[in-house]
């Protein structure tokens, strides 16, 4: 019995330990895939989901809308493909948000975002200034609360860049510095 106590009482230990020890580490700016945390320049960002659009399929065109004149045709090869993204200040310091993304196969083809009205487009993700503790999107408003419960960043990417795998998105901070980057699902 003692034994057993003695055992039960260094696992304890040994995972405070681990704890705080883990307390003082900084987040990373690399994220090896959706759903995890990284930062660059002062705010923490995540990638809840990306994915394919079809623009035939009604929950997909809502997403597809407040798009520029003549964007909304693809090439031949080509394909929607959106990012929804959830941005965290926990400073104490308003920031604003990133607004330069990319998207990078492993052939080095890169992909710049489309440009999506966020005033027709109401999951469009749009920089802001992020007060204190605050988030984007704000809680409450069509693109936190609806399934993807981020922002969208929309994409047009050839077919041929899913052999290409893992797709990589780059989020590069406002004030310049150090980029984050997340591989993303397809």
């Amino acid at each position: 019995m003692k034994l057993r106590r003695l055992a039960l009482t260094a696992t304890v230990a040994v995972a405070a330990t681990s704890s705080l020890a883990a307390c003082g580490s900084t987040e990373p700016s690399v994220g090896k895939t959706e759903g995890t945390y990284v930062n660059t320049g002062d705010l923490r960002y995540q990638v809840q989901i990306s994915r394919q659009l079809n623009a035939d399929d009604f929950e997909d065109r809502d997403y597809l809308t407040g798009l520029p004149t003549g964007a909304s045709r693809l090439a031949v090869g080509q394909e929607w493909f959106a990012v929804f993204i959830r941005v965290f200040n926990r400073t104490d310091k308003p920031h604003e948000s990133a607004s330069q993304f990319v998207i990078r196969d492993t052939t080095g083809k890169t992909y710049q975002p489309v440009a999506v009205d966020p005033n027709l487009n109401r999951t469009a993700y749009k920089p802001l200034l992020v007060g204190s503790g605050d988030q984007i999107p704000v809680p409450g408003s069509l693109a936190r609360e609806n399934l993807t419960q981020g922002g969208l960043v929309l994409f047009k990417v050839q077919s041929s860049s899913y052999a290409s795998r893992p797709l990589e998105l780059e989020i590069t901070p406002p004030e310049g510095g150090k980029a984050a980057f997340v591989d993303l699902d397809v």
